[in-house]
């Protein structure tokens, strides 16, 4: 959700010419074309690496597919799992499954393709299921951050206020809205006209297919500024607050058991919310340079096939109830056997 953001940002450094603004819009509206292709760049520039990047990436995008649906199965099949924490961690899952078929499949096939090409509509679809994938990622986390806040802050009320239904409409309200503001951004994005259709990067992100703009319109550029802010920022926000009041709890606990207990209960949340944002800030917080574009590339690869994967993995080695829902679904323990949970 950075990419309309940084886009705004960026929007002077191509308007700091002789050139009246006006008179390079009109020559550039000469130049347009409504395009029914686009060219992917990608790893073109690399053949030799692009053999290396289709193995990882058809082993990684293979085992966030398995970790993930795995996951998504134990906590629909484990009556211990039946909590609100696990009920975010499916959707976040179903996100990661989605997010990442979205963009890798397609990139696969142009690894070890000659013509690197995609067909308007994949490319629209594309756009859209990244951004709603991506912006959806923001939200459950902030969500599943005041669960753990509630867990942790107020655990003699946890079942009352984080009851089914509650989480039931928190998940159904993010999904409802990025959705539909992925779908405004999308839409905003596809009616600016473009003066190429050479994508400099492996999929179809907003960022990449922007800079192809011949125009920059400031009533779509207001509103994407808007959006990103109400996704991105605000939901960072929200957790920043719930894990300082958490941290302030957790501190107070008089014993070492306690506070190693409650740390557990959020350790791997915190871990994944680390490596999202991290991997978002520094794939998008610097400066636009051609090199820095190669390495951006290298980056959302890892951050579009590492990240995804990684999740479900956090989840089961820091989370005790989730491995032996794992083992349970092997047939490795007794079906009888319980554990308590917050």
């Amino acid at each position: 959700t950075l990419y309309s953001f940084l886009y705004i940002l960026r929007l002077n450094e191509g308007n700091n010419t002789g050139i009246n603004i006006d008179e390079r819009q009109k020559m550039e509206r000469e130049n347009f074309t409504i395009w029914s292709i686009f060219f992917l760049e990608g790893f073109s520039q690399y053949p030799r690496l692009e053999v290396v990047l289709f193995v990882f990436s058809l082993v990684m995008y293979l085992a966030t597919l398995l970790g993930n649906s795995t996951l998504i199965l134990i906590t629909i099949l484990d009556s211990r799992l039946k909590t609100p924490m696990y009920l975010f961690l499916g959707n976040l899952s179903f996100m990661d499954i989605c997010y990442t078929s979205a963009s890798i499949p397609t990139l696969l096939v142009n690894l070890l393709s000659s013509q690197k090409t995609i067909i308007f509509s994949g490319c629209a679809v594309q756009m859209y299921l990244s951004l709603a994938m991506g912006s959806t990622e923001c939200v459950l986390l902030a969500v599943m951050a005041y669960d753990r806040y509630v867990a942790i802050c107020n655990p003699l009320r946890y079942s009352i206020i984080m009851n089914r239904c509650v989480c039931a409409r928190m998940a159904t309200v993010s999904w409802v809205t990025v959705c539909l503001t992925a779908l405004l951004e999308t839409s905003l994005a596809l009616q600016i006209p473009l003066c190429g259709n050479l994508i400099d990067h492996f999929t179809c992100e907003i960022l990449a297919v922007l800079k192809l703009a011949c125009t920059s319109s400031l009533l779509v550029n207001t509103i994407m500024l808007v959006v990103s802010i109400l996704l991105l920022p605000i939901p960072m926000l929200l957790i920043c607050i719930s894990y300082i009041f958490i941290l302030s709890t957790i501190l107070r606990i008089s014993s070492a058991e306690g506070r190693n207990k409650a740390f557990s209960t959020c350790g791997a949340h915190l871990t994944v919310v680390i490596l999202y944002y991290g991997a978002a800030l520094s794939m998008y917080l610097k400066p636009s340079s051609s090199k820095a574009q190669k390495i951006d590339k290298i980056i959302s690869l890892l951050y579009g096939v590492l990240t995804p994967m990684l999740n479900p993995i956090i989840y089961s080695l820091r989370n005790k109830e989730v491995k032996d829902a794992m083992k349970k679904l092997l047939g490795k323990i007794p079906l009888h056997q319980t554990h308590e949970h917050l």
